[in-house]
């Protein structure tokens, strides 16, 4: 089965940032960030509307024609820019009382990420629960891999699997294990995974 994929417009904000929070909800690190379901799922659109926000502004954006899954790339030079000075500020506001478990869990994967080359970051990669299982993920990741192999033959992407499950998917798309685990206090292990260039 073929997907359209296509560029995402910032009218697309909402729908998307829904895809992703509905999508992300029963992760084991979303468990990890917020306990209670229904807390999670009250906050989740809140803060994944910051990276959605975010990518449209600077990064690049894919999703489906139906809108039903998204793909959020950043470049990243050798020397990664800091955060947003606000970021923050609306990180607090979106997360509320759970803002410590939220910087513990940036500060765990910016320590991990990369540095001293330029890539792309695959931050979030999402599926609405009604169409996974469908290849969608893999035509998202195929789309940009295509992109990026045009635009920079040396390009390089990276990303942070959520659990063992989707490292296997990423392993079949060229990525490869980028030092330790990511170790979630008393919680689940992420992966970090680089994708070399082509013929690397």
């Amino acid at each position: 089965m073929t997907h359209q994929i296509v560029a995402a417009e910032p009218e697309d904000l909402d729908a998307l940032t829904e895809v992703v929070a509905v999508a992300f909800h029963g992760l084991a690190p979303s468990e990890w960030l917020i306990a209670d379901p229904e807390e999670r799922a009250r906050l989740f659109p809140g803060y994944f509307r910051l990276y959605v926000s975010e990518a449209l502004e600077r990064g690049i954006v894919y999703t489906t024609v139906d809108r039903t899954a998204v793909s959020l790339w950043f470049p990243v030079s050798e020397d990664p820019e800091p955060e947003p000075a606000d970021h923050d500020e609306h990180l607090a506001a979106a997360v509320g009382p759970h803002i410590e478990r939220f910087r513990m869990f940036d500060a765990l994967l910016a320590k991990h990420h990369p540095g001293g080359f330029s890539h792309h970051h695959l931050a979030i990669m999402a599926v609405h629960p009604d169409h996974q299982g469908r290849g969608i993920g893999s035509t998202l990741l195929a789309t940009h891999h295509e992109q990026l192999a045009a635009a920079d033959p040396a390009g390089v992407a990276y990303l942070e699997a959520s659990d063992a499950g989707t490292r296997e998917l990423y392993l079949k798309h060229g990525y490869r294990d980028h030092g330790d685990p990511i170790v979630l206090p008393d919680g689940p292990l992420m992966y970090p995974m680089v994708r070399p260039a082509e013929g690397s």
